[in-house]
């Protein structure tokens, strides 16, 4: 069942460990297929060099598994509560990498500081409050995920403007179109997270990159007038 699906989504996770994102096991990426209503995950605690594509477990969005020999993911059901909340997303991935990770432990939004960070991401990276003990003892990775839904509604968040958030004292989650872009999401993440912290050591009293310069780096990759890459005849946009 879906094995192109789980090719994918194990080629996704074995990124992971290549861009020094996880260490050991602390991290998985799933990808959905939206018309069978079933997406694809990482299998619990097996190292990334003992997986296969068939060790790919496959789940439906009620958080039911309905293939595989072990048990998915332990954050399953926060990518289940993305991926029925947010039907624009494809791919999510969680990891706890070091700089992201940092700022998350710090509960602390990553402010836009310069235009590497404005090309992906709209605005600052946005930090959840921790959850409750009620909450936890109710459902940890649930609430984790209704936690980030509640944020981005709150503050009235695009999750294709914003394909990341930080969990306070936990670690990123980030997304995609599918699990590939939210991997490379991860990785741009990890990078700002590492020159923010930088920025901030080198000037304190530093402030976020203006407005103007904000939205033409955004806009010029994102949108109906995006001139960053190549257009359908092959000649550069300039």
């Amino acid at each position: 069942m879906l094995e192109e699906l789980k090719k994918r989504v194990y080629e996704a996770n074995m990124e992971l460990p290549k861009y020094a994102l996880v260490t050991f096991t602390w991290g998985n990426a799933s990808e959905i297929d939206r018309e069978q209503g079933l997406f694809v995950i990482k299998p619990s605690g097996v190292p990334y060099e003992e997986l296969t594509p068939e060790d790919m477990v496959v789940m439906n969005l009620k958080g039911e598994k309905v293939e595989g020999r072990y048990n998915p993911s332990s954050d399953t059901p926060t990518h289940c509560v993305l991926y029925n909340a947010f039907p624009e997303i494809g791919g999510v991935v969680h990891t706890h990498s070091p700089w992201a990770t940092s700022w998350a432990q710090a509960g602390r939004d990553i402010p836009c500081y310069g235009t590497t960070h404005a090309d992906y991401i709209y605005g600052a990276v946005p930090c959840v409050r921790v959850l409750t003990k009620e909450e936890m003892d109710e459902g940890y990775e649930v609430n984790t995920g209704n936690l980030i839904v509640e944020e981005f509604k709150e503050r009235g968040l695009d999750v294709n403007a914003v394909p990341v958030v930080l969990c306070k004292n936990h670690g990123p989650f980030t997304w995609g179109k599918d699990a590939k872009e939210a991997v490379h999401n991860s990785v741009v993440l990890e990078v700002v997270a590492k020159m923010a912290a930088r920025t901030e050591m080198i000037n304190p009293e530093v402030m976020p990159t203006p407005g103007h310069l904000m939205d033409k780096h955004y806009f010029r990759k994102h949108g109906a007038n995006a001139y960053y890459g190549q257009n359908n005849s092959g000649q550069e946009k300039i």
